[in-house]
């Protein structure tokens, strides 16, 4: 089972209805669980540690971060390479290894390698922005831990990451790398860690893109929520369909009961 966080188990970190009890059903019946999330204002134990506090049965190494894997990334693809990160909230535990440089420095002998824009928050800025605009015309290549447009708080939906995302690539005439999901990488990477192939697991999200429909993609079971960011316009156009579309995660244990063996 491969589950998102936010607007599944919990909006604004509070449990949806059903949720707790639906994922320790899932525990008992013994399937391997990873949780896959695009936040970026929190590390792997602060997420394992507020939905266990709530009664979640999760640890550190359940929760798979867009961090966690923009780290792995860039030891890939940018070794030793110095980094400048926008981001809102503190993930520093998350980018082991990775190389940040001080985000005010802004003379161009300092230009960072790479640009790598987290979750978006009061810290993307007019100033902010415009410098990390400067570095990619400088030549700074751009990674994104995601570019989804909103979230759901409990105050309703909030701008995200890929509203600013897009106007940074379209000034600076470049593409951002992204790290986290959708990217097939995040998905592979918690198969692995579950030691399952595509066909034996199963995606459960509110982001009917980079959730299920990008799930889909990478031969993975989709499973759409309508708790979250879920609006039924965006379900009405999507292309494919869902696998299986539930009211909540609440419903997840019913579902499996109800699917044949693979």
């Amino acid at each position: 089972m491969l589950i998102d966080i936010d607007g599944v188990l919990t909006v604004s970190w509070k449990p949806l209805p059903g949720a707790v009890e639906a994922l320790r059903h899932l525990r008992a019946s013994g399937l391997a669980v990873a949780l896959l999330t695009n936040t970026t204002s929190r590390t792997r134990a602060s997420i394992a540690g507020t939905l266990a506090d709530v009664g979640f049965p999760v640890t550190a190494e359940d929760v798979l971060t867009a961090p966690a894997a923009t780290a792995a990334y860039l030891a890939e693809h940018f070794p030793g390479a110095r980094c400048s990160l926008l981001n809102s909230g503190d993930i520093r535990e998350d980018l082991t290894g990775v190389d940040l440089v001080d985000g005010d420095d802004t003379e161009t002998e300092t230009v960072p390698d790479v640009v790598v824009v987290g979750g978006a928050g009061p810290e993307f800025d007019y100033t902010a922005l415009n410098r990390a605009f400067g570095h990619l015309q400088r030549g700074a290549h751009l990674v994104a831990m995601h570019r989804n447009l909103y979230w759901r708080t409990d105050e309703g939906l909030r701008l995200d990451t890929g509203a600013f995302l897009a106007g940074l690539e379209a000034a600076a005439r470049t593409e951002a790398e992204i790290t986290g999901k959708p990217a097939p990488a995040f998905f592979g990477a918690a198969l692995a860690r579950l030691g399952v192939g595509a066909g034996e697991a199963l995606m459960v999200g509110d982001d009917i893109e980079s959730d299920v429909l990008a799930a889909q993609r990478a031969g993975i079971t989709g499973v759409l929520v309508r708790t979250g960011k879920y609006l039924p316009e965006t379900h009405r156009a999507a292309h494919p369909a869902p696998d299986h579309v539930l009211d909540s995660f609440a419903g997840l244990p019913a579902l499996l009961e109800s699917v044949p063996d693979r």
